[in-house]
């Protein structure tokens, strides 16, 4: 019985210790302090680039956009009068901020039912193939950041309708991907791993 218990107290804190944590890096302004914190996410990345031909760091300031890195994230709370939960904004979750549609198109096609969104190698993977579908389907360059990002933001049909021409508030954040892109990229280079 007291073998048992002490088997199963140090499996409890091995498996509390020793899972993948979704926890964002220390430094998201620094893409060397990224990489090097998370190097099984740049081995990751460099594996979505050399699949689908989306940049290192176009992949990374988009993730910074949508979830700051952070596995867990989720859209804010609706409100009714102000103090009443009327569920999330949307269904988008993880890494990537994929909604539930879409996640399940990326299944279907890609990713397999084991594809999880808070899982960092499926949420870039997921970003990967989309953004390769806007390419193909839009026209839309993989190094074309802002265009990616309003693509991804606003749904392939949205954004061929041009509903982000409405939303000047998206096209600022656009423009701030399109820049934290670059950012990314001279850091990449400076340190080498670009």
């Amino acid at each position: 019985m007291i073998k048992s218990f002490r088997f199963l107290a140090v499996f409890a804190l091995l498996a509390a210790c020793g899972g993948p944590s979704n926890a964002p890096p220390s430094r998201l302004d620094n893409a060397c302090s990224i990489v090097a914190e998370r190097p099984g996410w740049h081995k990751d990345m460099r594996r979505v680039e050399r699949k689908w031909g989306v940049p290192v760091h176009v992949q990374m300031a988009t993730l910074y956009q949508e979830s700051k890195f952070d596995g867990d994230a989720r859209t804010p709370y609706r409100f009714s009068l102000g103090v009443i939960p009327m569920g999330r904004q949307s269904s988008a979750y993880g890494f990537s901020q994929a909604i539930d549609s879409t996640w399940k198109e990326y299944q279907r096609a890609e990713g397999g039912r084991g594809a999880k969104r808070d899982r960092f190698d499926d949420a870039v993977d997921f970003m990967g193939w989309y953004m390769d579908g806007s390419e193909q389907r839009l026209g839309i360059s993989k190094y074309d950041v802002r265009n990616q990002y309003l693509a991804y933001h606003e749904g392939r049909t949205g954004y061929a309708r041009g509903s982000y021409r409405k939303k000047s508030w998206l096209m600022r954040i656009s423009d701030d991907v399109a820049r934290r892109a670059d950012m990314y990229q001279f850091q990449l280079i400076s340190c080498g791993k670009n």
